[in-house]
């Protein structure tokens, strides 16, 4: 379905600046004890180097609906893009882009456009004290009049959703004697394009429109034995995100102080303790006569701005949390804390693990109050900046995870929903990559969370309580053949547990192969066979497709 030129040259053009990058930030989130982490900036492990390939394509495209019904329809694709990386002394991130047109052959297929792509990069404006980061996401994915949505939707579906993201800010990293003081801030836009989804029975579809995030933290600390035989520090942060769906607002605040007690040269107890006010509120719809919403013609409700903001959750008070941190060595570190927040229990923490230089394994958990953009924001800024992208052979989809020897990254939990209520998000993700001679393989699995908050009164109480859950788990296996070949093959599974009644769960399943042949210099040649199933418990058939394709690739 095609998108609006203006959102892709916008979403093109910050993208493509997102190529620079500073030490990763955490919105949202409070740190007890210093952490060890090195710059994101920081790539002394590696060498310098500059990686660029712009690329055209020209493809053929059969698809065939097995289910249900039996239908094929055939395409032209036109594609164009860039895989770019830079790793320096003082800039660094990695950028994948790419545009494709479908051209529908029988009258009954529909022509398409998509823009799809991952960026994050830094760059150093102080060496190691003063950095500028930036970071974007456009992808697509299928999605229902529930808001559940999946990854790799089919060529031609009418039921696609263009999701844009991008944040940037700069961060501060200093010491003065033997205080360490660190500072970031960073502003996200995020915006979802799809279709006007109104149910059977003319009630709004709730799919998330537009948000604008802020985020700001501070802190200044000393580290154990600098001078006290404890490492003490005091923190405070921000966090605001508006979004645009009855105006809603999430506000977040706090300060607190934490310490650092060292047990062994490799393991650390952390504490610590503040005050936070949280604070999430939102408008009405306009009403008729009749008293019922009014939805507009972009299928959201209208919002009516004179009504009054009505609170829909707060928190105010005491936080807390301890934890540990243990490296055992440059290859390992585990981060982990237990406390209280939002008037509730909380748990976050991290682990990576690299056994060797050709391994790597990253789990992280998180909890926080936001919307879909906030969340989707924080998730990019937590990605590696030198990575690979995984796309769909078939389609030219990402498919939602990135690979690197470095650190990995995974996606597809967090574009499960795209519900426009604010939520309370918990979930973990875990990702493993591996070179195997040759070849590299990865895996990634993950699973999301998302208590949904309404306002009393409005529209959105509704969805307030409501649990939505999603699972996911994604592998891939690439490497050569030969002096001219090589192969790539991937295979994902994605299933969203909704928590409205009668609506069901939605299952998704899916695997491609491809192989590619150097022609000539700057030439190659292309095929792909790819397979998806989406089910749902309400649709009376699941929606099957087979696709093929055969093409040609020219790289500059």
């Amino acid at each position: 379905m095609a998108r609006p030129a203006q959102f892709h040259h916008l979403a093109a053009t910050v993208l493509v600046a997102a190529l620079f990058h500073a030490m990763p930030s955490h919105a949202q989130s409070y740190r007890g004890a210093d952490s060890g982490e090195s710059e994101a900036g920081d790539t002394s492990f590696a060498s310098e180097r500059t990686s660029i390939d712009p690329y055209i394509e020209a493809n053929s495209i059969a698809s065939w609906q097995i289910s249900p019904g039996s239908d094929v329809v055939t395409y032209t694709q036109l594609a164009a893009g860039v895989d770019a990386a830079i790793v320096g002394r003082n800039n660094g991130g990695s950028i994948s882009l790419r545009y494709e047109r479908n051209f529908a052959h029988q009258s009954d297929g529909a022509d398409s456009d998509t823009l799809t792509g991952i960026a994050r990069g830094y760059a150093s404006i102080v060496p190691r004290v003063l950095t500028v980061e930036a970071g974007g996401l456009a992808s697509s994915t299928r999605v229902d009049s529930q808001g559940r949505s999946v990854i790799n939707p089919t060529v031609d579906d009418d039921f696609s959703t263009q999701t844009y993201s991008v944040y940037a800010g700069p961060n501060l990293q200093t010491r003065a004697g033997d205080v360490d003081v660190s500072a970031n801030y960073r502003i996200g836009y995020t915006r979802v394009d799809g279709p006007d989804f109104v149910t059977a029975g003319g009630t709004q579809a709730d799919l998330f429109d537009e948000s604008v995030t802020h985020s700001a933290t501070v802190r200044a600390g000393t580290r154990p034995g600098q001078p006290l035989p404890v490492g003490i520090g005091v923190g405070a942060g921000y966090y605001q995100e508006d979004v645009s769906n009855l105006d809603q607002r999430v506000r977040d605040a706090y300060v607190r102080g934490d310490v650092t007690i060292p047990i062994s040269p490799t393991l650390a107890v952390v504490a610590g303790a503040g005050v936070e006010d949280v604070e999430v509120s939102s408008r009405d719809a306009v009403r008729d006569a009749a008293g019922d919403p009014v939805i507009g013609s972009d299928g959201r409700f209208v919002t009516d701005e004179s009504s009054p903001r009505i609170i829909a959750y707060e928190a105010s008070g005491l936080i807390w949390d301890v934890g540990v941190v243990w490296t055992p060595s440059r290859r390992t570190r585990l981060e982990a804390h237990f406390g209280h927040r939002y008037d509730s229990e909380t748990f976050y923490g991290n682990f990576s693990w690299r056994p060797s230089s050709r391994s790597n394994l990253q789990i992280g958990v998180y909890d926080g109050i936001q919307g879909f953009g906030g969340r989707l924001n924080n998730a990019l800024a937590q990605l590696p900046t030198d990575f690979t992208v995984t796309r769909d052979p078939v389609t030219g989809e990402i498919t939602g995870c990135v690979t690197t020897l470095d650190g990995s990254g995974c996606l597809d939990g967090l574009l499960g929903s795209v519900r426009s209520s604010v939520f309370r998000g918990r979930g973990v993700t875990a990702s493993y990559s591996r070179r195997i001679g040759r070849m590299t393989a990865g895996i990634g699995a993950g699973y999301d969370r998302r208590k949904f908050i309404g306002a009393p009164g409005t529209v959105l109480a509704l969805a307030d309580g409501i649990v939505d859950e999603s699972y996911y788990v994604t592998a891939g296996l690439s490497g050569p053949v030969g002096q001219r070949g090589s192969f790539s093959i991937n295979t994902f599974a994605n299933w969203f547990d909704s928590g409205t009644a009668g609506v069901g769960d939605v299952r998704s399943i899916g695997s491609s192969a491809s192989y590619t042949e150097q022609v000539m210099r700057n030439l190659s040649a292309r095929a792909a066979v790819a397979i998806s199933t989406l089910d749902s418990d309400i649709a009376p058939d699941n929606f099957t497709t087979a696709s093929a394709l055969l093409g040609l690739r020219y790289d500059f």
